[in-house]
């Protein structure tokens, strides 16, 4: 199954979190399942934050931000019918605002999942509900709010 970021176009294939033209990002790849989507990164000690051993909490805000703005855009080609990577021209979402509840500590060097909910998709605007979790327990809480760009 290829990631909702293997079908960005080059133009939009930039992004430090996500994008996979990028030779110095974090390449991460999110998955639209049945009615929400996923991704899974593993941090290494570059993203240590102020507890040892710990990921630092903009890197956390990074993840909930590329899968947010990611998941949004698969959303938004299902609701429309469409496939991603078709002919039309490409849906991309930008955040407009997210916020995020850091629960607990969330550690290095483990597998983080990272999940989004879509809450509401309303013209080109789209809600979505982001959770981090590692070793089956959430660490972080996220809310979005994302904005298509114009084509």
């Amino acid at each position: 199954m290829k990631a909702i970021q293997d079908h960005y176009p080059p133009n939009f294939a930039h992004c430090y979190g996500c994008g996979p033209a990028n030779p110095f990002g974090h390449h991460l790849k999110s998955y639209l399942l049945d009615n929400h989507t996923e991704a899974r990164f593993t941090p290494d000690q570059r993203y240590s934050g102020g507890v040892p051993d710990n990921v630092y909490g903009g890197m956390i805000a990074s993840l909930l931000d590329c899968h947010g703005t990611a998941s949004a855009a698969a959303f938004a080609y299902r609701a429309r019918g469409r496939a991603m990577g078709d002919e039309g021209p490409p849906i991309r979402f930008v955040t407009a605002s997210l916020h995020v509840n850091f629960r607990k500590p969330t550690p290095l060097g483990e597998e983080l999942l990272i999940t989004c909910k879509l809450k509401s998709l309303e013209g080109k605007k789209a809600l979505v509900l982001l959770s981090l979790s590692a070793r089956g327990e959430e660490c972080a809480r996220g809310e979005m709010l994302a904005v298509e760009l114009k084509s």
